[in-house]
């Protein structure tokens, strides 16, 4: 006897369907909780930081004390500087990554030769090598060249960290689009150049977009780079969040939440700016006809 087919209801509320919807309910309550709690004890005040109460009066003293000279005084780092000085290195690290990884980009997506795979890899690889494996020599450079505790040496090392992103990504969007696009603006009297930049680029902007927002998050993230080479004058906002847990000797929990909520505003706010670009350039590619 056929066994009788289910409906599209029915399978819906199977039990293997509703089992994986728990399974994957409990695994999104895990994996959020630690945000959870880190806003709720942004929220607590010194005495009830070790605390695992849900049950409390929130107070948002914390943010304050974050951004005031009373935080300045417990760290030795003003805040607001950290932030400003991590917007600067971040955005000048992605636009000097986008000035010379689109060309770069381009070149490897349009022009394939023996062993070009190979400089892919080996440019990608520099994303994958860790970070310990330079910070001594790159900090006996920066001492000798006067970079130490500058935003132009943070640039520069940043680019450790977003130029491979910048290539590799944006290499399989020239690669997926169309090449005929460029040769007949070729066939109209363009030079390559303005082929590239009139025709290539505008129709890559939403990968653009995707790109650099990975790469500044990736930036904004580092810690390492900052933490070797920065002092107290050009602090990035990674470093100043570690501050309050040791600050006049006292770990303060609360604060280190607060001030760890208000450093991942910045690149939300960026991916919340263009996010319409940002959708299309990570959908880019991912259906061809």
């Amino acid at each position: 006897m056929a066994s009788k087919e289910l409906s599209p209801g029915q399978r819906r509320f199977s039990p293997a369907s509703v089992g994986a919807d728990a399974a994957l309910l409990v695994w999104f309550v895990f994996s959020l909780f630690p945000l959870v709690w880190m806003v709720l004890l942004a929220l607590k005040t010194d005495a009830e930081q070790i605390s695992t109460y849900f049950a409390f009066t929130p107070t948002l003293e914390n943010f304050a004390t974050v951004l005031s000279d009373e935080g300045t005084r417990l760290t030795s780092v003003d805040f607001t500087q950290a932030i400003f000085t991590s917007v600067v290195n971040c955005v000048g690290a992605v636009l000097v990554s986008l000035v010379i990884g689109l060309p770069a980009a381009y070149a490897a997506g349009r022009w394939q030769y023996r062993g070009s795979n190979d400089v892919m890899f080996t440019i990608l690889s520099f994303r994958f090598a860790p970070e310990l494996m330079v910070i001594v020599p790159l900090f006996v450079i920066y001492n000798q060249l006067g970079l130490f505790d500058t935003n132009v040496g943070m640039i520069w090392v940043l680019q450790l960290v977003t130029m491979p992103l910048i290539v590799w990504i944006l290499r399989s969007y020239f690669q997926d689009m169309p090449a005929e696009l460029e040769q007949a603006a070729l066939l109209d009297g363009y030079t390559r150049r303005r082929a590239f930049v009139m025709v290539a680029l505008p129709l890559v902007r939403p990968g653009i977009a995707a790109a650099a927002l990975l790469a500044f998050i990736f930036a904004w993230n580092n810690y390492v780079f900052p933490l070797i080479l920065t002092g107290s004058e050009h602090t990035p906002v990674t470093v100043a969040v570690t501050r309050f847990l040791g600050g006049g000797g006292q770990a303060y929990y609360n604060l280190t939440a607060a001030a760890a909520l208000i450093a991942a505003l910045p690149p939300l706010l960026v991916a919340l700016s263009i996010q319409r670009y940002l959708v299309r350039g990570l959908s880019f590619g991912a259906v061809k006809s």
